[in-house]
């Protein structure tokens, strides 16, 4: 088969690429930044690096496609309240253009990572993202084509960059080096996570048995909890760190944070398809801080 991912540099369509080469595939990573997705995917068999900046029609000539996954977001929350628009602009555009690609390339099955965010109402500056997200979710069922729909929980394993801005990495930052973990927030948002790989198998699950239009929460309903819970865990599991918890909420607004919710995800739709999460929380932070600590 041929696999096209957006996004190829991304945490998630990194993944994809080097799964989908790995069985074999031939796989197209689409990327803005052709340089960093030719490094990072230096010596991989039948990965090909072709250069789309989704925000713009694809400039390329490659045939037909057999899947596709769309992949290429803004994702920093600070880009939500400095840069609505150019979070909006990416998103939804940048959809309609990979949409039409797919069009004109065949593409028999297509899955758009989308966020469980759209699911929380939000309102404000920061709903940029997802209402961005609930917009190209739409294109999709509009589109005719065969795509389906995962809404990611947040998700995180081998791959996350030392210097990811986003909690967990944080959190993982400061038990490595040995210092405290600091709340940003008072810590009460409730919700669950994935583990990469296997949010990958999901994505694998989905383009060949989704369904048209339909949208899958892509969880792990055994990590639920609140912020603080999650970083109380992490401090007991490893108690050689010396770490302790923190709390500092100063300047909270400015940071692009979402208001506290509690939400416990229901992936019963996609486990329905054959899918099951593997790893756990802990598990989750110990391979991801092991791959950073290299």
């Amino acid at each position: 088969m041929t696999c096209l991912i957006t996004g190829s540099t991304g945490l998630i369509g990194a993944a994809l690429v080097r799964k989908f080469a790995a069985d074999g595939h031939a796989v197209l990573a689409a990327a803005r930044n052709v340089g960093k997705a030719k490094a990072m995917f230096a010596g991989l068999e039948n990965v090909r690096v072709v250069e789309w900046d989704v925000t713009h029609p694809a400039a390329f000539e490659i045939g037909s496609v057999d899947f596709l996954v769309h992949a290429a977001s803004e994702t920093s929350s600070r880009a939500f309240v400095e840069d609505p628009d150019g979070v909006r602009r990416v998103i939804v555009e940048g959809t309609r253009n990979v949409l039409e690609f797919a069009k004109a390339a065949q593409v028999k099955s297509m899955v758009y990572l989308s966020t469980f965010e759209v699911m929380l109402g939000l309102k404000g500056v920061r709903a940029s993202y997802p209402d961005a997200k609930l917009a190209a979710e739409e294109l999709c069922r509009a589109s005719g084509l065969n795509v389906s729909i995962a809404r990611l929980a947040q998700t995180f394993g081998e791959g996350v960059r030392y210097d990811d801005g986003r909690v967990f990495a944080e959190f993982a930052r400061a038990i490595l080096e040995k210092r405290d973990i600091v709340l940003k927030t008072e810590g009460t948002t409730a919700r669950c996570y994935c583990y990469l790989g296997d949010a990958v198998e999901a994505i694998r699950v989905l383009l060949e048995k989704g369904g048209r239009g339909e949208a899958y929460v892509v969880a792990n309903e055994d990590t639920y909890c609140t912020i603080r819970e999650m970083a109380e865990r992490l401090i007991a599991a490893h108690p050689e760190s010396g770490s302790k918890l923190v709390i500092d909420t100063t300047d909270v607004a400015a940071r692009g944070f979402a208001p506290p919710f509690q939400m416990k995800l229901d992936s019963s739709p996609l486990r329905a398809l054959g899918w099951a999460p593997k790893v756990g929380l802990v598990e989750m932070y110990d391979r991801m801080m092991g791959a950073m600590a290299k």
